[in-house]
């Protein structure tokens, strides 16, 4: 069953997507090493936000979640797999809807709650615009077409990439990488979908391409941290290096690099 955007408002509930933020932080911190932030988004004036993701992981909805706390004063939702929905339905009080993919009526029912939502002046939706896992340095890109079609009907607001990626650098946990882009005026895509498709996706790929140049660095210096995690590699390779530094009277510290604190946000 479809669901319009009237049914989307009333299900979300503020109360419950603030316990779940308090929980996925938590959730981060045991499995990150720290979630950075290359680029904050920009100033992002009045109206409607499409926020445009590339997608390398399982992870990306709840990445996504922590960095919507950066877009103050916006009302959050995401599309999410019917079936998905349907199996795990407290994600309806949380913001997100209904995509089915498997019919035309389906894929209509999503573009038009999606046209609705983006008309809310505080209202800003979060697409994974690959539809699948892919890796970061695939390119093209390769957008959905959905992608251009919800685009193209936005007629004010703003279009907002970003790019996550999750390398490995000195530690046992990864880091969760995120970069926004710049943002595009929904008014300047008045070509066709396909148009409009390629205006973002080139946008995409250009801070994906920032993104990737930070990440080889394996340098945390240019990078906000929103949640520090979990440091150290555990085990007899830890307990070795703690015997070390008490052989030679220093202070042991877990993390190869030394902690980064993070913003105090998360």
């Amino acid at each position: 069953m479809s669901q319009t955007a009237q049914d989307v408002l009333r299900m979300r509930s503020p109360a419950r997507l603030a316990m779940f933020r308090w929980y996925v932080r938590r959730y981060l911190r045991r499995h990150f090493h720290g979630v950075r932030l290359l680029r904050p988004p920009p100033r992002i004036p009045d109206g409607p936000v499409l926020v445009v993701l590339n997608h390398p992981s399982w992870w990306d909805p709840l990445i996504a979640l922590r960095l919507s706390e950066e877009l103050a004063g916006k009302r959050h939702f995401a599309p999410i797999d019917a079936d998905q929905l349907e199996r795990y339905g407290f994600f309806r009080r949380l913001g997100f809807y209904g995509l089915d993919r498997t019919s035309r009526a389906g894929v209509k029912a999503f573009l038009q709650t999606t046209r609705e939502l983006l008309s809310l002046d505080d209202g800003a939706v979060w697409i994974t615009a690959q539809g699948r896992f892919t890796d970061p340095r695939q390119r093209p890109a390769d957008l959905e077409p959905g992608v251009g079609h919800v685009a193209r009907r936005m007629d004010r607001g703003v279009i907002l990439p970003l790019a996550l990626e999750y390398p490995f650098w000195d530690e046992r946990h990864p880091e969760a990488l995120a970069a926004f882009g710049d943002p595009i005026d929904a008014s300047v895509l008045t070509g066709r979908a396909g148009e409009c498709l390629a205006t973002i996706e080139d946008r995409l790929m250009e801070i994906q391409d920032q993104l990737g140049c930070a990440a080889r660095a394996r340098d945390p210096e240019p990078f906000t941290t929103l949640v520090g995690g979990e440091v150290g590699v555990g085990g007899v390779y830890d307990l070795w290096r703690r015997v070390l530094a008490a052989l030679r009277g220093e202070r042991f510290d877990v993390e190869h690099r030394g902690r980064i604190p993070d913003s105090g946000q998360g």
